[in-house]
């Protein structure tokens, strides 16, 4: 009996059954809709009696695992008058097929292994599969969710799993295929079921409401298939939904309403006020879409995906033949993907990825939206990171094009309001102190013209060049600094110094350093600092990119080796060394130059007991 079939008087009609049941699909020719490569490969299977032993069903949430698992058993067990044998071909109503649909057959077993995740579970299976099916041709067990298993649970299963018995088949499924061990995978056919097209999405429930007798608008079935993020089941439920939102009929305006969304048009529109670095438009139309129910996380989120839209159509021209796309999306679209350049959407898409999830966990959604709006709009104004250094090296070089223009390349968006601000660039003789000598600084300044783009003009500065401060304390040298450290008893900073600063170049005010690998982070601004304190002038301190010089420290011990080794060269401490076998050179240390003649006191270790020298006893010449 179908379910529109009268009732008998006097009987109660059936529960009401949601569409994701009532539509669930019953053969292979049902899930076609997407999942066209796994059906070829199944009948080409059946047809040649290649039938496995095992299957692995994998994809996300709704796209019809257990129901195509389902059907595989019934395939497997399909017997009618005329045919006894597996098959694809399902049309014809089997004498398994019901129950197995139903999951009430006997001999097919569904487990979920959510709930059933010991070897106790599995121990049971092994000692089931002994036995023969009691009416169908093939005893399957079906396992759901069956990365959820233990580990114990999986060996248990690999050698069953491997030689079952002939009337045995085992399909799973799964949405975290990582974490199914490779040993059950390769005893497996696996299948990846793929996301549904929203394309197809749509076709699916046009096709379900003209069944039902629901009248509904194009733009709400494409709202409802991109919520569903290409499960069949999500957009099913939220058809349901929708119906009885409407009161029976589906409408644009109602299913925004439910999901909480933005109206397409209006996310364009504020698309292009941001892109115009308009802020008011653009804080004054986002406030219209609150008051009108949408949430700010999600007015965020249409705005990066029809930023990533108008990026794609900039590639994919076919990309505006998506059934899901509303017209103004398709038309807006494609004409600002030709005006609109990708270095300003990829600075769009960067700051909403980054955006969206602060507004999400702010106390103050709406506030944080529209943070994030002022953010884009403003970034409308500034020129890409390749036209800004293409123009500096142009500057630096004494080039342009004599009147002052912006280079050749043109604006982020042509219809672009001017800017309000000035963007300048100014060679200070303060902050790099290798520069001062020369003539003077040269300044990129903003010039408003009206309705025209921001231009650039040079302009000579006419102050002269400050000559170069005298500090107070000369350092010329990693030693000259060690020696201020000591004397404003920083011993932190010295030992830091010793051990990971490596001399590059050394300027009045200007440091060029190398850093050991495992240098702490804040040294390069704590020397800083210090220096400017112990000076009284500004410093910079670079990170050069070359090796530099030795540390301190080992600056130090390899003196020091060189030391021993001259000492060992010397016949007085020779004899010595021959005379007490065993002793050994540990220090060599220079007298103070106030001493008239200048001596040299080596530290030997004798580990002999011969001779009167003690261990740590020195010896001077």
């Amino acid at each position: 009996m179908s379910d529109d079939t009268p009732l008998p008087s006097g009987e109660k009609p059936a529960a009401y059954r949601v569409l994701a049941r009532k539509y669930r699909p019953k053969d292979f020719t049902d899930l076609m809709v997407g999942q066209e490569p796994m059906v070829r490969t199944l009948t080409n299977a059946f047809e040649t009696g290649r039938i496995a032993q095992a299957y692995m069903l994998t994809g996300v949430r709704g796209v019809g695992k257990t129901t195509t698992a389902r059907i595989l058993a019934r395939a497997l067990n399909y017997k009618t008058a005329e045919i006894d044998r597996p098959t694809i071909d399902l049309r014809v109503p089997g004498e398994h097929c019901q129950a197995i649909m139903e999951g009430r057959h006997v001999d097919v077993i569904e487990m979920d292994a959510a709930s059933h995740t010991g070897i106790d579970d599995i121990r049971e299976i092994i000692e089931q599969v002994r036995y023969r099916p009691v009416s169908a041709r093939y005893k399957v067990y079906i396992i759901d969710e069956v990365h959820m298993l233990s580990t114990q649970a999986f060996n248990g299963l690999l050698k069953t799993l491997e030689e079952p018995p002939e009337h045995v088949k085992f399909i799973f499924a799964t949405t975290e295929i990582r974490k199914v061990p490779i040993t059950v995978l390769s005893r497996c056919q696996r299948f990846d079921l793929r996301r549904i097209a929203a394309t197809d999405l749509v076709g699916l429930f046009g096709t379900i409401l003209g069944k039902e007798g629901v009248q509904a608008e194009p733009d709400a079935l494409a709202m409802i298939a991109r919520a569903a993020e290409g499960s069949a089941r999500d957009g099913l439920s939220l058809l349901d939904q929708a119906i009885a939102h409407g009161g029976g009929v589906v409408e644009a305006a109602a299913v925004r309403s439910m999901l909480g969304l933005a109206d397409r048009a209006r996310i364009v529109d504020l698309f292009t006020h941001v892109i115009r670095g308009d802020v008011a438009a653009a804080l004054a139309e986002f406030q219209a879409q609150y008051e009108a129910g949408a949430s700010p996380p999600v007015v965020l989120t249409d705005l990066a995906d029809f930023t990533h839209l108008v990026t794609r159509m900039k590639y994919v021209p076919d990309a505006a033949g998506d059934q899901s796309l509303s017209e103004i999306e398709r038309v807006r679209g494609a004409e600002l993907a030709q005006s609109v350049a990708v270095t300003a959407l990829s600075r769009i898409w960067q700051m909403l990825l980054k955006g969206i999830p602060e507004t999400e966990s702010s106390s103050r959604p709406a506030g944080a939206a529209e943070m994030v709006l002022i953010r884009l709009a403003h970034a409308a104004h500034l020129p890409s990171p390749e036209d800004a250094a293409r123009r500096l090296a142009e500057l630096a070089n004494g080039g342009g094009n004599g009147n002052g223009q912006r280079p050749s390349s043109g604006p982020a968006y042509s219809g672009a309001a001017p800017a309000p601000t000035s963007v300048s660039a100014v060679s200070r003789s303060a902050e790099q102190p290798s520069m001062r000598s020369g003539g003077g600084a040269t300044m990129l300044r903003a010039v408003p013209a009206g309705d025209q783009q921001p231009q650039a003009t040079i302009q000579p500065s006419p102050q002269p060049a400050e000559a170069a401060p005298v500090p107070k304390v000369p350092v010329a040298s990693l030693e000259d600094i060690s020696e201020l450290c000591t004397k404003n008893r920083d011993i932190r900073l010295r030992a830091l110094l010793r051990n990971f600063v490596r001399p590059v170049k050394f300027e009045p005010g200007r440091a060029e350093i190398g850093l050991a690998d495992d240098a702490p982070k804040s040294l390069v601004g704590d020397l800083q600092r210090r220096l400017e304190e112990w000076t009284g002038i500004r410093w910079m301190v670079i990170v050069s990119r070359e090796a530099g010089g030795l540390t301190l420290a080992e600056a130090e011990a390899k003196a020091q080796e060189a030391r021993v080794a001259d000492a060992r060269q010397d016949p007085d401490v020779a004899a010595i060394l021959q005379r007490f076998p065993g002793a050994k050179i540990t220090d060599v240390r220079i007298k103070p130059p106030e001493v008239e003649n200048e001596t040299v006191e080596v530290a030997a270790v004798a580990e002999s007991a011969e001779g009167d020298i003690l261990p740590g006893d020195d010896i001077e010449f």
